[in-house]
């Protein structure tokens, strides 16, 4: 009797320290290791020689609407009681959508070289961004320069046939790394000072009343691009900006790319779990079917 007493005893201690110590913090290391999770352990099999066309597969391709034509890019007038643009569909356990960023500047040697993206550039400094993400989906990048107003910079009408469509792990770099002529392989800052704010929009889903795929194609070559978001996806986009993301952020720098980024991002081929890390991972907070990140980058 005695010796259940005691027994009892440690159970009800046990139980009151279980309830009173509160969980562990979360590790910032989970971030890291949930996005690469995801990844092969080895790379891999692909024969692709060309840059990818960055298409939807068949079965899941979404039709887009064609834009109405506009007179000085100006967005036409959308029907009344129009909803934002939002993705359409939350697949049921989905992975948390998350997006890894490595920001390569030009050095004197003509390398492509791991820096921070929280340093100031100067003029003639040259920037290309690689993407990578966790999962399939479609991506949008907005560029403003100071208070001007937002651009789209990608999907473009000129690159990959106008498609945005990622897939998991297999990394995209903007500008394109093996395009024709060296000064359209990077961004390259001008003597204006100021701060490009970078959005990067990743969905599940194509957003509504944004043209990607042929409908872009079309409008480019009957209006002024790039293609300026109406006031509806822009506030959607800033809206979608303001929820928390968890991040991991690397303090490596100075690396050159290697081969098997470059690779991967021309072939369209995925990267396994030896290759290099993104240097900036985030995460969404939820399986919320739309990521927004932003990269603000600083010139003087």
């Amino acid at each position: 009797m005695r010796v259940s007493a005691i027994l009892l005893g440690l159970v009800l201690i046990c139980a009151v320290i279980g309830f009173a110590v509160p969980p562990p913090p979360q590790d910032e290391q989970d971030v890291r290791g949930a996005f690469l999770t995801s990844r092969p352990k080895e790379k891999p099999a692909g024969s692709g020689t060309t840059r990818p066309k960055r298409k939807p597969p068949a079965s899941t391709a979404t039709p887009t609407p064609a834009p109405v034509k506009s007179v000085d890019n100006k967005p036409p007038a959308g029907p009344k009681n129009s909803k934002p643009a939002t993705p359409d569909s939350k697949p049921v356990n989905a992975r948390r959508m998350g997006l890894g960023m490595t920001l390569f500047s030009r050095d004197t040697n003509g390398l492509a070289v791991r820096v921070d993206s929280d340093r100031v550039f100067r003029k003639g400094d040259r920037v290309r961004i690689l993407l990578e993400t966790n999962t399939d989906g479609y991506l949008y990048i907005f560029n403003r320069t100071n208070d001007s107003p937002a651009v789209m910079i990608y999907p473009n009408a000129e690159i990959d046939e106008g498609g945005n469509y990622l897939q998991s792990h297999v990394p995209f770099e903007i500008p394109a790394p093996d395009a024709p002529e060296e000064r359209l392989r990077w961004f390259t800052f001008d003597d204006v000072g100021g701060t490009e704010h970078v959005f990067f929009v990743f969905t599940r889903e194509p957003l509504k009343n944004v043209p990607i795929d042929d409908a872009l194609v079309a409008f480019c070559r009957d209006n002024k691009c790039p293609w300026s978001p109406p006031d509806e996806v822009w506030e959607q986009v800033q809206k979608q900006s303001q929820e928390p993301l968890k991040s991991d952020r690397t303090q490596s720098y100075g690396n050159a790319q290697t081969a098997s980024e470059r690779n991967a991002s021309t072939r369209g081929l995925g990267l396994a779990k030896d290759d290099p890390e993104p240097s900036v991972i985030m995460m969404a907070s939820s399986t919320s079917p739309f990521l927004v990140a932003l990269l603000d980058l600083i010139h003087k």
